[in-house]
């Protein structure tokens, strides 16, 4: 809480007719401001609805602590697929020995989503370290060889998250900004795989609206 000056008697507050006018302007002003504040603050909670999430923290030797987006800007989602279970790569990003994490991890069969690192963190998940630092992580579980792990409801519950965490940090909706790990430069990985679907997914993200292509 910011220290307050001394206030003003109220009979220096009466000397000046014209000092009351224009207090009273700046009050005026001061009360729209604050109102079209408050009305902003409400469209951008609102913007940043996320889905349910549940905190199961990773180990502190797998993710670095830092102050995003003050210390980095968030311009990346990046999208990944485990190649293990969601209990299995819970476990990896639980492992102090890992050196590994992501900020979330949704689940094949009920699209639950676990957090792993906080947001304003630095999670180790892209192999690059200018990405890491200004990326979000998305983990899913399955195999990019096996479809049948890519449900609608993880479709549709990675989406929603996806579009919270752009609604939040104003990264565009787009195949430039939501990412795959295959993407990443310097990456020696290839998930999602090209049995993800890029073009449902995106739709989801964009809620349904016509999808943003790369140029």
């Amino acid at each position: 809480m910011e220290a307050h000056g001394r206030t003003p008697t109220r009979r220096a507050l009466l000397r000046s007719g014209a000092y009351l006018a224009t207090a009273a302007t700046g009050l005026a002003a001061t009360a729209a401001t604050a109102t079209t504040a408050h009305a902003d603050d409400r469209r951008r909670r609102r913007a940043a609805a996320y889905p349910p999430t549940h905190w199961i923290p990773a180990s502190t030797s797998n993710y670095r602590v830092s102050s995003r987006p003050t210390s980095y800007p968030i311009d990346f989602v990046v999208i990944h697929v485990t190649q293990e279970t969601f209990p299995d790569a819970m476990k990896i990003f639980q492992d102090p020995a890992k050196q590994v994490s992501a900020h979330y991890m949704v689940a094949s069969a009920d699209g639950y989503i676990g957090q792993f690192v906080r947001e304003k963190d630095v999670a180790w998940h892209a192999g690059n370290k200018d990405y890491n630092n200004r990326s979000i992580g998305i983990e899913h579980e399955g195999w990019v060889d096996d479809p049948k792990w890519f449900t609608d409801e993880m479709y549709a519950s990675s989406a929603a998250l996806t579009a919270a965490v752009c609604d939040r940090y104003g990264i565009p909706k787009n195949r430039d900004h939501i990412i795959g790990h295959v993407e990443v430069p310097g990456t020696d990985h290839t998930d999602p795989g090209p049995l993800w679907d890029w073009d449902r997914y995106m739709r989801l993200v964009n809620g349904g609206s016509r999808v943003h292509r790369r140029a």
